[in-house]
């Protein structure tokens, strides 16, 4: 895996650098189709890229312009739990930033950890908390973001668009399985709002790179023991499908 090669692959595939980029998270890649004069680049087509293997991750790179503005997204991520070590799991934060892109918007679909939340809702990301274990013993703490300003601007566009949209904390733990409710009830007394298996390191990747970052949820179950209902990738693939439209309608007043 190149870094320079695969930078160099994209920019010679679209017509400019972007100016935002967006992380699609699953079921959530219809928001390429709001783009204007997109350009799909399958990761597939690119010589050392990663392909992704989880359904609702559709695996390209989707440039195009909303509002005369270059956008980059990445429709297809990768995980931990699918065997990619932590530079591949980064590698879409690492081009976006080779590609001299500053700001980032990760998206992802996330278990609800607050029974007064709706499912559906959508959690502005506040900060995280690293629930993977994989720094050994080092005490669980949240990290917040420093972008308040941002947040704030971003939580004034959804209530004029009449969107519900929540702020907190995301937790990021390994997956594929999901949590116990032990789990979920010792993340809740950590601080957690929301809970998946993606994003903590991307994020942590982007704060280190410097990356203008927002963080979006959707709420698609409520975690384990919550509600007493199975839960399943299908549900989640399912509720992100039902909110694709308000999704998108937000992201894209924040791009």
């Amino acid at each position: 895996m190149n870094l320079n090669f695969i930078t160099s692959h994209i920019l010679n595939k679209i017509p400019e650098p972007p100016q935002t980029s967006v992380i699609l998270g699953s079921g959530l890649g219809n928001f390429v189709d709001n783009l204007e004069k997109p350009i799909f680049i399958p990761y597939s087509e690119i010589p050392g890229h990663p392909c992704s293997t989880v359904s609702g991750h559709e695996g390209e790179w989707v440039f195009g312009y909303i509002n005369n503005k270059p956008i980059l997204c990445a429709s297809g991520r990768f995980h931990l739990y699918e065997g990619f070590n932590l530079d591949k799991v980064t590698l879409p934060v690492s081009v976006i930033h080779s590609l001299g892109c500053k700001s980032l918007i990760i998206t992802n679909a996330a278990g609800c950890l607050k029974h007064d939340w709706q499912i559906g809702n959508f959690m502005l990301i506040s900060g995280y908390l690293d629930y993977t274990y994989l720094k050994g013993s080092d005490p669980l703490s949240v990290v917040l973001f420093e972008e308040e300003q941002i947040n704030q601007n971003i939580k004034t566009m959804a209530t004029k668009l009449g969107i519900s949209l929540r702020e907190g904390i995301y937790t990021g733990v390994l997956g594929p399985s999901f949590e116990t409710p032990a789990e979920i009830q010792d993340i809740i007394s950590l601080g957690g709002n929301a809970v998946g298996m993606s994003t903590l390191h991307e994020i942590m990747k982007a704060n280190e790179l410097g990356l203008k970052l927002v963080g979006i949820s959707c709420l698609t179950n409520y975690g384990a023991g919550m509600e007493g209902s199975l839960l399943s990738h299908e549900n989640v693939l399912e509720t992100s499908s039902q909110v694709k439209k308000a999704f998108s309608r937000l992201l894209t007043e924040i791009v």
